[in-house]
């Protein structure tokens, strides 16, 4: 079997050590396997995303060492593609729009006992008890009203009938309560996630699990962060009707206070590592790999 993973930053700041582990982690797994190490740049937020970042990050790794197989994707190029992927699920029903802003989401879980309310991911909405209604919805539109399209776990239940209780993902890591081996889907840990918004034609989750699948990636390698997303986009997979991959979610890098870095933490990143004086091997040994 082939062996493709890859990095995929998104340039919002500096690489930070928990990058670092990430990339590094990644890269090593493809060298022992013989396989293949690619870059992608994840850069759909076009307000925070800023071309210095991504030059860091390119400078970053090259420091590290770290070296990645073919071109580098960007995803800020491919929006048509992440488009024609939302059609798909908008011809089969799955998705539909949203016009609540976030503020009357949490009003409305408030009011609403039955709602989950916050979860692994942040605020979980389950969607709307009635759909909008569709004199409502063009008067909206024809307003210019800003909308994000969520993706219908309901439907999606409903489509998939018995098959929504057989899927599944292979997890070779261990989660962040240390699950591992074939782990059943539960993808309202997330609730109806946003796919796309009107101004953003894609969200992460879409373009994460589109990107891999044309990329040819047989394991995805990230951290425990992202664990839980993981339910959803094997939901995404299937619909899609994608090539499933493995996934291996490593633990996280944690500063002196016992949180996780973040990109605000301006002393942890690499740039201000070398800055400081400190050297390849430095950061190797704080990451626990040998040079």
């Amino acid at each position: 079997m082939a062996f493709v993973t890859r990095f995929a930053p998104s340039p919002t700041g500096y690489l930070h050590l928990g990058h670092a582990f990430s990339a590094m982690t990644a890269w090593r797994a493809a060298l022992e396997a013989g396989g293949r190490f690619l870059l992608r740049i994840e850069d759909i937020d076009r307000t925070r995303c800023k071309p210095e970042f991504e030059a860091a990050i390119l400078e970053d790794l090259e420091w590290l060492g770290i070296t990645h197989d073919g071109e580098i994707r960007r995803q800020s190029d491919h929006f048509p593609d992440y488009a024609a992927a939302l059609d798909k699920l908008r011809a089969d029903g799955l998705v539909y729009r949203c016009f609540k802003t976030r503020k009357e989401i949490m009003e409305e879980i408030e009011r609403a006992p039955h709602h989950p309310g916050e979860g692994p991911e942040g605020v979980i909405y389950a969607g709307p008890d009635e759909p909008i209604d569709p004199v409502e919805e063009e008067g909206r539109l024809a307003a210019g009203d800003p909308y994000a399209w969520r993706l219908s776990l309901g439907a999606c239940r409903e489509r998939l009938g018995a098959d929504w209780d057989g899927l599944s993902f292979t997890e070779t890591g261990e989660g962040p309560n240390g699950e591992t081996g074939e782990i059943p889907i539960r993808p309202d840990l997330l609730g109806d996630v946003i796919l796309a918004r009107k101004d953003v034609g894609t969200s992460y989750h879409m373009a994460v699990v589109h990107d891999d699948a044309l990329q040819g990636v047989t394991h995805v390698i990230r951290g425990q962060d992202l664990y839980h997303a993981t339910h959803l986009h094997r939901l995404l997979i299937h619909l899609l009707g994608l090539p499933v991959p493995v996934w291996r979610h490593h633990g996280l890098m944690t500063g002196p206070d016992g949180k996780r870095y973040a990109k605000r933490d301006k002393s942890a990143t690499l740039k201000s590592m070398r800055e400081r004086g400190m050297t390849r091997k430095d950061v190797l040994t704080q990451l626990g790999f040998r040079d």
